[in-house]
């Protein structure tokens, strides 16, 4: 009896790794509860997301209003319409669109107009909001019934995902940091920390300045190309923004990932010297797999994914030089 309670009691203490010693058993009732938190905390993001529809709506739409703003026409046009279907848009001179007041863009109308007893087909101005906001913008639409629903639930997972991250790693941290080392908990620390700036900075970087300019080469490509580009299922719209922000979002973590893979003696300076040509192909194609296919923004996309790679060869340079005095000043000693 003395034996097993001694046993019993050794496989608590904490071992050389910075943790207590546990059962394979324990390990899975822990893993078990790790799973648990996780998956309830993902749920109270989703439901909060959930709830909370319209609003994300109106986050996730204001990268197409300023790709709107982007285009909005300097020169004066007019656009002639015969019901719904837009016949054409002329470019006005500055005479010329001092016939039609101080409005950039001027929509007509070709209608029946009636003067007193007899009817002419003429041209009218459009003063509809509705038909004006259409020339002037890209409107979302749904085609179905359960499409809002389904809609709603595809932002809900996005969002409960994001909502509910930091609650993830600090659950799975309570499981992984027990098995660690001072020196390794603290690499891990500066990893996460970091981590989560960069990925917030690629986010922020895709949101405010590489969605708008993206959405906007879109839209004038479908209309050079000859298509009608006022009206874009919600789904999709909805799925490329969220993928296109998570996508910038990891790829700013690129540093992250070659600097552990340094410190654990997998890569090097030498090695990531190498791998620049192939890493500004890697960048292109990653450019044009997430973002919209074509040249602008799949540039844009690259070259931020290019200079974090020459700063991680910098640092990777630094902390080679670094260790090379300090094994110079140990041999001299």
């Amino acid at each position: 009896m003395e034996n097993d309670s001694e046993d019993s009691y050794s496989s608590r203490e904490p071992s050389d790794e910075g943790g207590p010693t546990k059962t394979f058993l324990e390990h899975l009732e822990d893993l078990r509860w790790v799973l648990m938190k996780c998956a309830a905390s993902i749920a109270v993001g989703f439901l909060l997301c959930l709830l909370g529809a319209p609003a994300l709506v109106r986050i996730l739409t204001r990268p197409l209003e300023q790709a709107s703003a982007l285009g909005q026409q300097k020169t004066p046009s007019v656009s002639f319409f015969m019901g719904t279907n837009r016949l054409s848009t002329f470019n006005l001179t500055t005479n010329q669109a001092a016939l039609f007041g101080t409005n950039v863009h001027t929509v007509l109308e070709l209608a029946p107009i009636v003067v007193g007893t007899n009817t002419f087909l003429g041209l009218r101005p459009v003063t509809d909001e509705t038909t004006l906001a259409k020339e002037t913008k890209v409107n979302l639409i749904n085609l179905g019934p359960a499409s809002a629903f389904l809609l709603a639930v595809q932002m809900a997972v996005y969002g409960g995902i994001a909502l509910g991250s930091p609650f993830l790693f600090y659950f799975i941290g309570t499981f992984i940091f027990p098995a660690l080392r001072m020196t390794e908990k603290k690499y891990t620390y500066w990893g996460l920390g970091f981590g989560l700036s960069l990925f917030i900075m690629g986010a922020c970087f895709c949101y405010f300045i590489l969605m708008p300019v993206a959405l906007r080469a879109s839209w004038q490509y479908s209309e050079w190309m000859g298509f009608k580009a006022t009206e874009w299922r919600a789904e999709e719209y909805i799925s490329f923004v969220c993928k296109f922000i998570l996508g910038m979002g990891l790829g700013f973590e690129l540093p992250v990932v070659l600097l552990v893979l340094v410190k654990i003696g997998i890569l090097s300076y030498s090695s990531l010297a190498k791998m620049r040509r192939y890493m500004i192909v890697i960048n292109l194609v990653l450019g044009a797999v997430l973002t919209t296919p074509e040249v602008v923004t799949q540039v844009m996309m690259a070259i931020p994914l290019q200079i974090l790679y020459e700063v991680s060869v910098w640092i990777a340079w630094y902390w080679e030089r670094r260790d090379k005095k300090r094994a110079a000043k140990l041999d001299q000693q």
